[in-house]
């Protein structure tokens, strides 16, 4: 296995027989928990993967959206996690917002609206990546406007 090929299965996880991409995010989500009591970790690792994930999607995949290339799925699920850093009024960490996140990201991703499906038909590393990055960010823009309405 080529380091590309590693950095682009999530060290194995999209050679899942099945729902690799459900299974690279489920693994990102697993990684990411902990980051939470670390912000600028998983800011810093979000923004690695992402730009990582170009590269190795280019090398290993041809530029294919293979379904075996889940890095997108870590980057865009690691995205979607930044918006459920705790914040000064969480009394303790909440395993709901994380669940929300991906249940969010997995939603946008599958389905493609709007700027999500413009990124997919771009058939380059930069539309494997873009589409899960944005389906990612609205992720957790959702998770955000949830969390302020909840106070």
């Amino acid at each position: 296995m080529t380091l590309a090929r590693f950095i682009a299965t999530f060290g194995g996880c999209g050679l899942a027989p099945k729902a690799p991409g459900t299974v690279g995010s489920l693994a990102a989500l697993a990684v990411g928990l902990p980051l939470l009591k670390r912000p600028k970790s998983l800011l810093a690792s979000a923004v690695a993967a992402s730009v990582i994930g170009v590269w190795a999607s280019k090398q290993a995949g041809d530029g294919e959206d293979h379904s075996w290339i889940v890095i997108d799925e870590v980057a865009g699920m690691w995205i979607s996690l930044l918006a459920c850093l705790p914040t000064q009024k969480d009394a303790k960490p909440s395993f709901v917002c994380p669940l929300i996140a991906f249940g969010l990201f997995r939603l946008f991703d599958i389905k493609k609206p709007g700027p999500v499906g413009m990124l997919d038909r771009r058939h380059d590393a930069v539309g494997i990546m873009g589409d899960d990055v944005v389906a990612g960010l609205m992720a957790a823009g959702c998770v955000t406007l949830l969390r302020k309405l909840k106070r």
